[in-house]
């Protein structure tokens, strides 16, 4: 079974560096800021210049592959079922109810995808349509109906002005166009003296990545609230189970996906919700707690269905 093997070897590493981690905050090294500091620094250094250098000598055809149908009509799927099962059972607000949507659909394409496509799948390229996907479509959509349900009005500036404050995607759509660039000239366009920082600063992310995250989950106490419990089992469910099943579904039947393009799709619908879910809810103050510990059940219980997945899918 070379694929569990594989993921095995790959939850390793990361497990490694995430306990890296967990230990220097129990010990305080770096400070009470430390995580806050690796957070920042790999949101807006790190993380754009990985994912410029990867794009940037990627082929377009590979960039946009035709699996990102999957990735959208699985996300757009669990989402829907969250909000029918909000309306059948849990009768959350409009706020708190767009909040679980987006628990249930929004992947953890950064902090969890990069390190899970670079170790696991071998190709950190391939969280790249996801990201431009969220980022374009689902975080637009997202914080529309809360401006809607939170305020009573849309602030268009602000929708319009979200992908300015996004560093990943950035840093994402200029990788593009470079190796659009790349392509059309035949040569590269970026000189070795610009890429090699831009490479050395990227190799950073992951590492920083891993190491906060590990941070966070020290002193870290989920499921305080007894009223969110069912919707909150409800998210990592449709996240970690449902989206996957839906994924491998899509990609078999409806794409024709098989080999490691199929095993790709279902590992990458894996990936727990993202953390930009809790950072929307404390923009407009909603679901605060929904959303951490939504993100921190399917954060901590994903790996565990990735390894089935790889053991199922190699």
């Amino acid at each position: 079974m070379p694929g569990l093997i594989s993921a095995m070897e790959g939850f390793c590493v990361i497990g490694i560096v995430i306990g890296v981690g967990y230990v220097a905050a129990r010990m305080r090294i770096g400070g009470p800021q430390a995580q806050h500091v690796l957070n920042r620094l790999s949101f807006f250094v790190a993380s754009p210049c990985l994912m410029f250098d990867i794009l940037a000598d990627e082929k377009i055809t590979e960039i946009f592959h035709p699996s990102i149908v999957v990735a959208f009509l699985s996300a757009m799927a669990v989402g829907v079922i969250f909000l029918i099962l909000n309306r059948l059972y849990f009768h959350l607000k409009a706020p708190d109810a767009t909040i679980g949507a987006l628990n249930s659909l929004y992947l953890n394409s950064n902090n969890i995808g990069l390190p899970i496509a670079t170790y696991i799948l071998g190709n950190p390229a391939l969280v790249a349509p996801i990201l431009v996907m969220q980022q374009a479509l689902f975080t637009p959509v997202g914080l529309t109906v809360l401006d809607v349900t939170t305020k009573g009005k849309v602030s268009l500036k602000a929708i319009l002005k979200q992908p300015l404050h996004q560093p990943l995607l950035i840093g994402t759509v200029l990788g593009i166009l470079v190796s659009f660039v790349n392509a059309k000239f035949g040569f590269a366009v970026v000189p070795d003296y610009i890429r090699t920082p831009i490479s050395m600063i990227g190799d950073a992310a992951v590492p920083m990545i891993l190491m906060a995250f590990g941070m966070s989950l020290h002193g870290t106490r989920p499921m305080q609230e007894k009223g969110d419990r069912p919707a909150i089992i409800t998210v990592a469910v449709l996240k970690n189970v449902v989206m996957p099943i839906v994924a491998f579904l899509l990609a078999y039947f409806m794409m024709g996906f098989r080999g490691p393009v199929l095993y790709a799709c279902v590992v990458l619908a894996a990936l727990p919700t993202g953390q930009n879910v809790y950072n929307y809810a404390a923009r407009y103050n909603v679901g605060l707690q929904f959303a951490r510990d939504g993100i921190l059940v399917s954060t901590v219980t994903s790996p565990i269905f990735i390894a089935i997945i790889a053991a199922v899918l190699s």
